[in-house]
């Protein structure tokens, strides 16, 4: 059972530090270009991204973490006397509430308002300097929480 535990953590680990790097990625340069872009070719923009997002290799990463960082949570109610299980539901807490439910509550609504958005209307440049301020502060904890997730998980290995 240790074996499955290290190798579920060890992928896990990958997991998070994939996801950070791409949403460190969206926070330090790529929202930054798309905001120096007209509103309509900005918006343009980040509506093809949203839609090419939703591929298989992102959603596996993205949600097979989840589920193997709740697998590993789960684990931690037999193993809790195990050194680094506090680690193990510290890093699975953080994936799961900082990374993907802020993805869920808060990013995807954006993105679905940003994809019913015009770029030729006149309300679209107002929606996309909030679009821009309000999904990068979330793509900012979004991207802190996939870090320290990763770490928390790090350390449970050593531990």
């Amino acid at each position: 059972m240790n074996n499955l535990i290290y190798i579920l953590t060890f992928i896990s680990i990958l997991g998070c530090g994939l996801i950070a790097g791409i949403f460190f990625a969206f926070s330090t340069f790529v929202m930054q270009a798309l905001g120096r872009l007209q509103p309509t070719q900005g918006i343009e923009a980040m509506q093809n991204i949203n839609v090419t997002v939703l591929n298989p290799w992102f959603l596996s990463v993205f949600m097979g973490t989840a589920v193997l960082c709740f697998i590993l949570a789960v684990s931690t109610y037999w193993r809790w006397d195990q050194p680094g299980s506090f680690y193990l539901l510290a890093g699975f807490l953080l994936y799961l509430i900082g990374t993907f439910l802020a993805t869920v509550v808060f990013n995807v609504p954006m993105n679905n308002a940003l994809e019913s958005t015009v770029p030729a209307s006149s309300e679209a440049s107002d929606y996309w300097s909030l679009y821009l301020t309000k999904w990068t502060f979330w793509n900012h904890v979004r991207t802190v929480a996939a870090i320290l997730g990763s770490a928390s998980l790090i350390i449970s290995l050593l531990k």
